[in-house]
């Protein structure tokens, strides 16, 4: 019976000191850092500015056209920017286009299926060539139909 309780004792020891070491050297469970919390701060302010419909080619690796997909897009801008942003999105837009000729978007069997993590890899990159670095804190993509 003793043993019993030791050996519980033991495992609970273990178990605990694992779950600290755990905590501490990888960060696993543990309150955000400071670093994360400024982020967190920053990625909550701002305004979202729509880009309205976009048509999309979804064109396979091979340069074959699949077919099209209407995507709409929030692009999160500080509030003092969202005007400035607003102002040049055609220039966003003509950007969008210069990019998704190129880029494989095609996805699932019949190739109707849009791509959108690299969707959003192009309004990135976009993004960065119509406004600059830095205007756009986040790319939500709001909706994806095939057209």
């Amino acid at each position: 019976m003793l043993f019993l309780i030791v050996a519980l004792i033991a495992g609970l020891a273990a178990g605990g000191g694992t779950a600290y070491a755990m905590v501490k050297m990888l960060g696993i469970g543990g309150g955000a850092t400071k670093q994360e919390t400024k982020k967190e701060e920053k990625d909550e302010g701002g305004k979202f500015v729509p880009t309205g419909k976009v048509l999309v080619p979804l064109v396979f690796p091979d340069g074959r056209l699949a077919g099209y997909a209407s995507m709409e897009v929030q692009l999160q801008v500080e509030e003092a920017k969202a005007d400035f942003v607003s102002q040049r999105m055609p220039l966003l837009l003509h950007a969008i286009n210069m990019r998704t000729y190129r880029t494989p978007m095609a996805a699932g069997p019949d190739g109707m299926l849009p791509d959108l993590e690299g969707f959003r890899k192009v309004v990135d990159a976009a993004a960065t060539e119509a406004f600059g670095p830095k205007i756009v804190h986040k790319i939500a993509v709001t909706n994806a139909n095939p057209a």
